[in-house]
């Protein structure tokens, strides 16, 4: 039988790990009675834990917010995975959360964790404040219309998704007075309260945040590259395989191998085959062959002067 601070630990572990817990469960999962799980509920009160009483067949418990933010309880995987994600946010809040951690870490994870060095590299971003993005997190969660200045234009919007790349955290909004879709970088807005009425959601194109933000930058609403293009390389699939992010790599024989990449304009993609260091045989569409001679006669007047 584990002591009581022990089996303590163990319920609110568990208690943490998921919204509802049917007390049979609980009772099952730490080998103890009914009984003793409501005692040990009733001590974990005592100690500040919010623990909702749950009604249902066989009862329950749910560990609920509280009015203050008690001890909680991180197991070895979780502590390590915390801090691992705090030295990739960066920023100064993340930093003093970092340090407040590894002060009360237990020795046996503090000396794992001191050996846990990772440095994130990105482009320097200017810092966005921490309320900023919980009142823009708040009016996409409450559907509440946002007026704020960006730059020099006063603007209304529809917040959708608040999201982060490349460092800098940017607001997905349905501009009211440009009716269409908008990508606003949350460092450049300020925001002006109260905020406006409610609003019913609409659709984001494509219906998916990750391929609308990825066609924003690429500058095609579809997802796709709006310029595209093929080349045959003078090297294995292998090789080019291992410098190619963004593509699709065919083989064709022991040296040669098709290469598909997009990009936001032909004389960039022409660049990026060109980064191959290799010979390309025909290319296409003919949108990219004009491309390539464009950029040639941009390096032969580079190399003359």
């Amino acid at each position: 039988m584990p002591t009581t601070s022990a089996r303590l630990l163990a319920l609110l572990s568990l208690l943490q790990s998921r919204r509802d817990w049917p007390g049979g469960l609980l009772a099952e999962r730490l080998g103890i009675s009914l009984r003793t799980i409501r005692r040990d509920v009733d001590r974990l009160r005592e100690l500040g834990y919010p623990i909702d009483a749950v009604k249902g067949p066989d009862g329950g418990y749910r560990l609920s917010a509280g009015k203050d933010l008690p001890p909680l309880l991180f197991d070895d995987e979780q502590a390590v995975a915390l801090v691992l994600a705090l030295q990739v946010a960066g920023g100064e809040a993340a930093t003093r959360a970092l340090t407040t951690i590894r002060q009360v870490l237990p020795s046996r994870l503090r000396h794992r964790v001191e050996a846990l060095r990772v440095t994130a590299v990105r482009r320097p971003a200017a810092e966005v404040d921490g309320e900023l993005l919980l009142a823009l997190s708040g009016a996409v969660h409450a559907r509440e219309v946002l007026r704020f200045d960006y730059g020099d234009n006063r603007r209304r919007a529809e917040p959708h998704h608040v999201i982060t790349r490349d460092g800098r955290w940017y607001l997905i909004a349905w501009d009211l007075d440009r009716d269409d879709w908008r990508t606003f970088r949350a460092d450049r807005m300020t925001l002006r309260t109260p905020n406006g009425p409610r609003f019913t959601p609409r659709e984001l194109p494509g219906g998916d945040v990750t391929g609308y933000v990825l066609g924003v930058f690429r500058g095609s609403t579809s997802g796709n590259w709006p310029c595209q293009g093929t080349a045959i390389l003078g090297k294995p699939a292998a090789h080019i395989a291992r410098f190619t992010h963004e593509g699709i790599v065919e083989e064709l024989g022991p040296d040669r191998c098709r290469v598909t990449l997009g990009s936001w304009s032909w004389v960039s993609l022409a660049a990026a085959f060109a980064r191959y260091d290799t010979d390309l045989e025909p290319v296409a569409p003919p949108e990219l062959q004009a491309a390539c001679t464009q950029l040639a006669d941009r390096f032969r007047r580079a190399a003359g002067n």
